[in-house]
């Protein structure tokens, strides 16, 4: 497993990023069962660029918590069968490991969105890492149905790393 992780953030949350985020990351693809070893970027930024981001790659004007870029096409979400015959280019020539995707992680809605649900900075961080990452793995929550799988798998990937609220 790879993580590359970045902090670009101004801000100081007073948590190891670096450390909750391999945590998280390594914690999922065993959770997902992911067959393989896999990469991930991570990039803790400030509202500007997360604005930027948000507005150039969804057409939404404003900042976010949280962005994931998968650079795999699940047909359904987390099964990993089609890759062996049609996912060639899912993975890194050099290393093996599948690329999963970017993660981009927004400090300042990070520490807000701590606050406003009390609970900690390291329990926000490590929520948006988890669901950053079900989205690497194909899950969406634009309908409730979805949105409902999505909140499972979140809730007992933090309850197994004890992350609670």
């Amino acid at each position: 497993m790879t993580v590359d992780f970045t902090n670009e953030s101004s801000l100081e949350t007073g948590i190891d990023m670096e450390e909750t985020a391999a945590l998280v990351v390594e914690h999922v693809l065993e959770y997902m069962e992911c067959p393989y070893e896999a990469q991930v970027s991570v990039l803790v930024t400030d509202e500007d660029v997360i604005h930027g981001l948000n507005l150039a790659h969804r057409g939404i004007d404003r900042a976010t918590d949280v962005l994931s870029f998968p650079m795999v096409e699940y047909e359904t979400p987390g099964d990993f069968s089609f890759l062996e015959e049609d996912g060639a280019d899912c993975f890194d020539p050099d290393t093996g490991e599948l690329l999963l995707g970017d993660i981009v992680i927004c400090a300042a809605r990070v520490l807000a969105q701590a606050k406003e649900y009390g609970h900690s900075v390291r329990r926000e961080f490590a929520f948006l890492v988890a669901h950053s990452m079900l989205h690497l793995f194909g899950y969406d929550h634009m309908e409730a149905g979805e949105a409902a799988v999505m909140e499972q798998k979140q809730e007992e990937i933090l309850q197994q790393l004890a992350i609670l609220r």
